[in-house]
């Protein structure tokens, strides 16, 4: 698996986001304007500020030439994983549902909470209900990380599967909707998600639940 990582001005994580991908094949970085991505199989659009998070947190970003490839090699099937300030540019350049708005409290979070996997190649064949899956340690860290959309459009979310990650009960850091950390596109290949599995692919950072959603997104990549 041959992985690239978006690094836009401003962002912080995109080292990390390396280093995970490291661990599960080749990876390299993708500066944010560089649109061709030829020989990468997975894209990972990674946290920090893009651009200032000046406007709107993605905003700017989703202009960049980088993005117009990943759009591209999304709509192609490529798996493509938007992590925090990630998720926001794959919301605002329209390759996932919803918006990312303000905490609730209007305060910036950051501490290790519990995920709880919804549905996906990582949990293909459990056949288990969703409050009995494993909880994933991962941490969080944003002042803008509530997730919103219109009720009907949560409904179709629910309906389609498109929800990905939800906040583990009393875990919800930011007041998300339905307590919803990380949604899928229709076709499932893209997947955004506010907390950060890039920090939690070491047993030193005392949890290596992360590699898990890296996974997930290397198994969106090969046929079923």
């Amino acid at each position: 698996m041959r992985w690239g990582v978006l690094q836009f001005p401003g962002s912080c994580d995109e080292r990390d986001a390396l280093h995970a991908c490291s661990l599960l094949g080749e990876a390299r970085l993708v500066w944010h304007e560089e649109r061709d991505l030829a020989g990468i199989d997975a894209v990972v659009v990674p946290g920090g500020f893009s651009y200032g998070d000046y406007l709107r947190a993605g905003a700017i970003a989703r202009f960049s030439p980088a993005m117009e490839g990943v759009a591209e090699f999304a709509a192609a099937g490529g798996p493509v994983l938007g992590i925090c300030n990630g998720f926001q540019v794959l919301c605002e350049a329209g390759l996932l549902p919803g918006a990312l708005l303000l905490n609730e409290d209007l305060r910036f979070h950051c501490r290790q909470l519990e995920l709880i996997a919804v549905d996906g190649p990582e949990m293909r064949h459990i056949g288990v209900s969703e409050a009995h899956r494993p909880r994933l340690s991962i941490p969080a860290k944003h002042g803008e990380g509530r997730y919103w959309a219109p009720d009907e459009v949560l409904d179709e979310l629910e309906e389609n599967g498109q929800v990905a990650y939800r906040y583990a009960p009393g875990q919800n850091p930011n007041g998300s909707a339905r307590d919803i950390a990380g949604v899928r596109n229709e076709a499932g290949n893209v997947v955004g998600l506010m907390p950060h599995p890039e920090h939690a692919v070491d047993p030193l950072t005392g949890s290596t639940d992360g590699l898990r959603v890296f996974e997930a997104v290397a198994a969106a990549g090969v046929p079923a």
